[in-house]
């Protein structure tokens, strides 16, 4: 069994960190907000008051953030940050949706400190991390996705190895926009149909019975038809990711039409009050 920090006790941060403790890992966690905390403490987790403190003596150190901006703090703020109590040996992992210029960055960062570094972004949702089937995109050196490998089983099923630092973190940007983008062409197709008199059911089962929809788009089309808008996947982090996507093409000198099209649809969803629920709200904007 490993000694484990986990930042970041979101709501998938919460199941990967409880996961984690369930496999008997030693483990310390923080959380911006305290009270966070509580459940995992109850469960034998140890509370730290700041990153740093989480991360003295673990093995691994594993983040789960929002954004790019709580992930440089929780790695590299001078007074808290993880990086400065990490021991020689140990390996940091970046699990949040980031944009891979700022995951490289990070990785250059402990580079020079010799801290071992993967990103390696989560595919799944809160039933998948109940249910420890996460699914991980890793970028970084495989020697050291085998060294980590053991822990990540506690919370993942798979672990699929994309490149060096920074590919894990532009694959997930990838699976997300091209859900999402699903997504919003589904919630669009919906409404038009149903204008000509086809209703969202009757749509949704001619569809699912053709190859021309996944089956991440066959479960948004039914929780559109059931208006399930329960936040797994809130509007507000599918249009940041999106976000980060289209930044990310065009530092490859591409124009992503595509892309910043769907992110249009996810910024007006927002701006009639639905960021904070599921993705598939957006099928509301057609009614």
């Amino acid at each position: 069994m490993a000694r484990v920090a986990f930042l970041g006790l979101g709501a998938m941060g919460m199941r990967m960190a409880r996961k984690l403790i369930e496999a008997n890992h030693t483990v310390s966690v923080w959380n911006r907000n305290p009270e966070r905390s509580k459940p995992l403490a109850e469960a034998n987790a140890q509370v730290a008051s700041n990153p740093r403190e989480a991360a003295a003596g673990a093995e691994i150190v594993i983040a789960m953030v929002r954004d790019d901006e709580a992930s440089r703090m929780v790695w590299l703020d001078q007074e808290v940050g993880a990086v400065h109590q990490m021991a020689p040996t140990a390996i940091a992992v970046e699990s949040s949706t980031l944009t891979v210029s700022w995951t490289r960055e990070l990785a250059s960062a402990l580079r020079q400190r010799g801290t071992d570094f993967l990103d390696a972004p989560v595919v799944g949702s809160r039933p998948q991390a109940d249910a420890a089937q996460l699914i991980q995109l890793v970028g970084g050196d495989k020697d050291v996705l085998a060294r980590a490998e053991p822990v990540f089983k506690a919370f993942s099923a798979a672990r699929h190895w994309c490149g060096p630092n920074g590919a894990g973190a532009a694959m997930k940007l990838a699976v997300n926009a091209l859900f999402g983008i699903q997504v919003a062409a589904l919630a669009e197709l919906i409404g038009a149909l149903r204008k000509d008199g086809i209703g969202p059911a009757e749509a949704v089962e001619v569809l699912e019975a053709l190859p021309v929809l996944s089956p991440a788009a066959k479960g948004a089309g039914l929780s559109m038809v059931a208006r399930n808008f329960a936040p797994m996947f809130p509007v507000e982090l599918v249009e940041k990711d999106f976000g980060y996507a289209v930044a990310a093409a065009q530092s490859l000198g591409l124009s992503a039409p595509v892309t910043g099209a769907a992110r249009a649809v996810y910024a007006t969803a927002i701006d009639k009050g639905f960021g904070a629920e599921h993705l598939t709200s957006i099928f509301r904007l057609y009614e």
